[in-house]
C-alpha cells in the first residue's frame, strides 16, 4: 500500500475527526464562559478561546473536517445550548474560525516540527482575528452598526480594533493557541492515528490533497469571507432570519448542561475510536 493511501481518510474517519473536534472545542468555549476577565488600565486580558484544541487536530487529521468541527461545536455548545442563535450574525463567526483553522492545518508539510507548527497556527489566529477586526470596521464604516467608543483609546474604529485585534494576537493568540499546539501537535504525532486506522503522514505528504495550499483553497476561503461581510452586514441590517433567545440563557444551569454534553460527547467518540482500535489489533 503506497503511502499516500495509507495517509488517507475515508468519509467515516473524517465524520469521527469532525464530531470529535466539535465535541472538544464545543467544551472548550463553555470553559471559557467560566474563565474571569482582568483589566489593567486600557488593556484587558481575557481568554478569547482555546482554538489550540482545533488547529492539533487540522493538522494532524483533515484540516476540513477539524474546522467545520470547530465553527459547528462553538455554534452549538456556547450559543444553542445556553439558550442563544443570533441567526445570520452567528455565520461570521462559523466562517472566520472554519477559515482560520482550515488553512493552518493546510500549510503544515511536517507535524513534527515545532517551527512549522507554531507559525502556521499563529498565522491561523491572526487570520481569524484580522477577518473579524475587517468586518466590524466595515460594519461601522458603512454605518450599519455604531461605533462604540473606549476610555482610554482615540475615539477611531481603526485604532479601537487594530488594539483590540493586538491585544487578542497577544495574549490568546499567543498563549492559548499557538504555545499548546506546538506542545501537543508533535507529541501527539504517531500516537492519536492508529486510533482511527491511520498511519502517521510524512514530512511530505499531506492530508487533504497538496503540501500547501492550493489556489482552489484560497479562493473558497475568500468566497467564505465575503459570505461572512455579507452577513453580518444583513444582520446589522435587521435581516437575522432566526434570531431567538430563552429565558434561562447564559444561565449557570445552562452552562452546566452544556458541558455535561459536551464532555459526554468527546468521551463517547474516544471511547469508540479506541474500541475501534483494539478490533483492529485484534483482527
Amino acid at each position: 500500500m503506497s503511502a499516500k493511501k495509507s495517509n488517507g481518510m475515508n468519509q467515516s474517519q473524517k465524520l469521527m475527526v469532525f464530531v470529535l473536534t466539535m465535541s472538544l472545542y464545543g467544551l472548550a468555549t463553555l470553559i471559557t464562559e467560566l474563565i474571569p476577565k482582568f483589566q489593567v488600565g486600557i488593556v484587558e486580558f481575557s481568554v478569547e478561546y482555546f482554538l489550540f484544541i482545533p488547529l492539533s487536530l487540522a493538522m494532524l487529521f483533515d484540516p476540513l473536517s477539524a474546522a467545520l468541527g470547530a465553527s459547528t461545536g462553538e455554534l452549538v455548545f456556547s450559543e444553542i445550548m445556553l439558550g442563544q442563535f443570533g441567526g445570520l450574525g452567528e455565520l461570521e463567526k462559523f466562517l472566520t474560525v472554519a477559515i482560520g483553522v482550515y488553512i493552518a492545518g493546510c500549510l503544515v508539510k511536517d507535524p513534527k516540527n515545532r517551527t512549522q507548527v507554531g507559525a502556521a497556527a499563529i498565522l491561523g489566529v491572526i487570520l481569524q482575528l484580522f477577518m473579524g477586526m475587517t468586518v466590524d470596521i466595515v460594519k461601522v464604516q458603512t454605518a450599519v452598526a455604531e461605533f462604540e467608543a473606549v476610555p482610554g483609546l482615540p475615539e477611531s474604529v481603526f485604532f479601537t480594533e487594530g488594539f483590540a485585534f493586538l491585544n487578542d494576537v497577544l495574549f490568546s493568540g499567543i498563549f492559548f493557541c499557538m504555545l499548546p499546539t506546538m506542545y501537543l501537535v508533535p507529541r501527539l504525532y504517531g500516537k492519536i492515528e492508529p486510533l482511527l486506522g491511520i498511519k502517521p503522514r510524512q514530512a511530505q505528504d499531506q492530508i487533504s490533497g497538496k503540501p500547501v495550499l492550493s489556489v482552489k483553497a484560497a479562493v473558497l476561503s475568500l468566497i467564505g469571507f465575503g459570505a461572512a461581510v455579507g452577513a453580518e452586514y444583513l444582520a446589522e441590517s435587521g435581516m437575522q432570519i432566526i434570531d431567538w433567545e430563552a429565558s434561562w440563557a447564559e444561565s449557570s444551569g445552562a452552562l452546566a448542561v452544556g458541558i455535561i454534553v459536551a464532555a459526554a460527547a468527546a468521551a463517547i467518540v474516544i471511547f469508540w475510536m479506541k474500541r475501534n482500535a483494539q478490533l483492529r489489533n485484534a483482527g
